[in-house]
Parts: C-alpha cells; sequence; structure tokens
C-alpha cells in the first residue's frame, strides 16, 4: 500500500523558514517526478514545485520561485520543500504528490499526478 506522510508544517511569522518533509513507503519512487501543491481555504490546488527523478532538474509556480526549494533524497525516499521569506499568502494545507514515471517536472495541474500525501498546514501570520 502506497502512502504519503508530509511533516513539518506549522504556524511561522512573515519572513519566517519552515521546511517539509515527504516520505513514502509501500514502493520506491527515486524514478517518478515528485511534487508539492498547496490549497488554501476556499481556493483551488496549486502547483508549488516539483522535482525530476533524479532532483537535477526542477520546476515551481510563479507565486514562490526565488523563495522555495524542492529537493529530494531517493536513499530515504523522502522529497522535500524549504520555504523561506515567507507571505501570509503561503497559508495553506500542503501536498506531496507523485508525477510520472521519468516524467515531466512540467506538468502542474494536480490530475497529472497520482499518489497524495493527506497533507500538512502551513499558516504564516502577519
Amino acid at each position: 500500500q502506497v502512502q504519503l506522510v508530509e511533516s513539518g508544517g506549522g504556524l511561522v511569522q512573515a519572513g519566517g523558514s519552515l521546511t517539509l518533509s515527504c516520505t513514502a513507503s509501500g514502493r520506491t519512487f527515486s524514478s517518478y517526478v515528485m511534487g508539492w501543491f498547496r490549497q488554501a481555504p476556499g481556493k483551488e490546488y496549486e502547483f508549488v514545485g516539483a522535482a525530476s527523478w533524479s532532483g537535477g532538474s526542477t520546476n515551481y509556480g510563479d507565486s514562490v520561485k526565488g523563495r522555495f526549494t524542492v529537493s529530494r533524497d531517493n536513499a530515504k525516499n523522502t522529497v522535500y520543500l524549504q520555504m523561506n521569506s515567507l507571505k501570509p499568502e503561503d497559508t495553506a494545507v500542503y501536498y506531496c504528490a507523485v508525477g510520472g514515471r521519468y516524467g515531466s517536472i512540467w506538468k502542474i495541474r494536480e490530475d497529472e499526478y497520482d499518489y497524495w500525501g493527506q497533507g500538512t498546514q502551513v499558516t504564516v501570520s502577519s
């Protein structure tokens, strides 16, 4: 049974940093694109970022470029989201998701990702 578990969310002041982790179990995703999405209350899912199977290539949503970094440790079956210079508008539930095998990091729709975690809340206070 495939399971993705996010951790690291919490409450942070504007300008602060947080690092989210997402660990997969049930199978190895070292050859899959791994992505992060977020959903704020009353809003649709928003693509945050994705990393290629090797982690050598990344793609980010416009609203987080230059502030967020996606990385992965395939030996640990874990993907990370480093978030810096956080803003109140970054407040959302953050989800990790599995994309295609050796797939494209340029896929940014949530229906292009298969397995999803349960999400972790990030709240940025002003």
